[in-house]
């Protein structure tokens, strides 16, 4: 990465930003106060630009024209611009509203009807099956969620990724939480990713795994206070703007909940499946119920459930506690017609390597946790073919005869 950081400031960018106009050329996009705060973080610019909610879909030119002017700045390694129809709050009610009632009835010829068709919510998931593009180099794209924080998910997904990877799959992981980005701990990574001819970013390294997240953008303990569509553009250049290949899986480990980083997922590419995990207790599988129907609806297969935290053995006596209860995954797994994939017991060993740096799969290979997680690999893969094979032969063939 070009060691010039210090050079770009927010001040070079908001004068570059003054170049570009606003709509219907009614000044500058600076001027009329459509554009966020800006955050600059190794090389790479950070922003949104507010716009009418109505005109939203007219606006792309606008942001890609600004984020052209901010990548031309000497020292700038790349821009993520994102549109957002939230209002600001101050400064953007007065000045965009400026054309209200005339820009609907131009949209001039028949071929522009579909344009104007009404358009769903922006979280809305629409069109699902439309407009997804695989990334280049990915064979498989796997997302790892939970329904709600505290769950154990993180350190599943790595030992997952990790146990993919043991069993001789090329793997990469992306932290898909942009706001609590575990992975650079998780996998004892430091430093900042490099650039491939200064435009996209080659992913860090380590125990076999390529791996792209948002801690190694920023401080760790910089608070990244972003709107919905920055999060999504974020993501999105994460996912596409990266030199992920050749890789046979991507796991993704997402933000807990049901919201913006799971819908982008969702609607940008065809995923392969989600892993839910859970722990055994009714509140949490209430949450990862959640999550698992957000999936279904979006028209994404659910490959199973982990029970994460299933049982304590007492290191001294053997005896085992059911701190949680037992078997809560694996029962709401058969109720509601999913696999169970595998349950993983409360241990002080894989609480220990993860917040070391170093994940039981790689730090204790042979250990019975680490053999849990490899085989819950192998029970995530397998469900993956299952996936596939059900999707070649729900395609009709044409038979010449």
């Amino acid at each position: 990465m070009p060691a010039v950081q210090e050079n770009v400031t927010k001040e070079i960018v908001i004068e570059r930003l003054k170049t570009v106009n606003g709509p219907d050329f009614t000044g500058n996009i600076v001027d009329l106060g459509m554009v966020s705060e800006i955050f600059i973080a190794d090389s790479k610019v950070f922003f949104s630009i507010t716009v009418q909610a109505a005109r939203a879909q007219e606006m792309e030119p606008l942001r890609a024209a600004a984020e052209r002017v901010v990548k031309a700045i000497p020292g700038v390694a790349g821009a993520v611009v994102a549109l957002t129809a939230e209002r600001k709050g101050g400064g953007m009610e007065a000045p965009v509203p400026q054309r209200p009632a005339p820009r609907p009835a131009p949209r001039p010829t028949p071929a522009a009807a579909p344009a104007a068709a009404p358009r769903p919510a922006p979280h809305a998931p629409a069109s699902h099956s439309q407009g997804k593009r695989g990334v280049p180099g990915i064979e498989a794209i796997i997302a790892v969620a939970s329904g709600k924080g505290g769950v154990g998910k993180s350190t599943t997904a790595v030992n997952i990724a990790l146990g993919l990877a043991a069993n001789g799959l090329r793997v990469g992981v992306l932290d898909a939480d942009i706001y609590g980005p575990s992975m650079p701990r998780l996998l004892n990574i430091h430093g900042r990713p490099q650039t491939v001819d200064g435009k996209v970013l080659r992913p860090m390294e380590n125990y076999g795994l390529k791996v792209m997240s948002m801690g190694f953008l920023v401080d760790e303990e910089t608070p990244m206070i972003w709107r919905g569509p920055m999060v999504m553009s974020a993501l999105t250049q994460m996912l596409r703007e990266v030199e992920w290949g050749p890789l046979d899986v991507l796991v993704v480990d997402m933000p807990p909940g049901t919201g913006d980083a799971q819908l982008t997922m969702a609607q940008q590419v065809p995923l392969a499946g989600a892993v839910i995990v859970s722990t055994p207790q009714d509140l949490a599988l209430i949450d990862a119920r959640k999550g698992l129907n957000m999936f279904r609806k979006v028209d994404v297969p659910v490959l199973g459930i982990v029970e994460n935290m299933s049982y304590f053995l007492a290191p001294d006596t053997g005896k085992r506690y059911d701190i949680f209860g037992h078997g809560g995954a694996r029962r709401e797994a058969e109720r509601l017609g999913v696999s169970f994939l595998g349950e993983v017991p409360l241990e002080m060993g894989i609480r220990e390597s993860s917040d070391a740096g170093t994940p039981v799969v790689v730090s204790k290979p042979d250990s019975a946790e680490a053999k849990i997680y490899r085989d819950i690999a192998a029970n995530v893969w397998g469900r993956v073919n299952e996936e596939r094979g059900a999707a070649e032969a729900a395609v009709p063939s044409i038979v010449f005869e």
